[in-house]
């Protein structure tokens, strides 16, 4: 059995927004993610100003108030956080 591979090309992200239901990921060359915000309990329960409150790291993003961590490609995967 082979393995299909596919060049998802850059995933580093340039933008990162949470609205009421859903996480909003733009890559640099001009994506956009949108994942259920459910998916990720720590973004969920979260208030806006820890929300707004990130660091973009070369494969994914970081919020320190809540000690989260997501890839792109886990993202892209279409896979939700496990629960912490």
């Amino acid at each position: 059995m082979s393995t299909l591979e596919i060049d998802v090309g850059d995933l580093r992200a340039q933008a990162v927004e949470c609205t009421a239901t859903e996480l909003i990921v733009t890559l640099r060359d001009g994506r956009r993610i949108a994942t259920p915000l459910a998916w990720y309990p720590r973004l969920d329960r979260a208030t806006p100003a820890q929300r707004a409150n990130y660091d973009i790291m070369p494969m994914g993003i970081h919020w320190p108030e809540i000690d989260e961590d997501l890839s792109i490609a886990g993202m892209l995967q279409g896979k939700p956080a496990r629960s912490k």
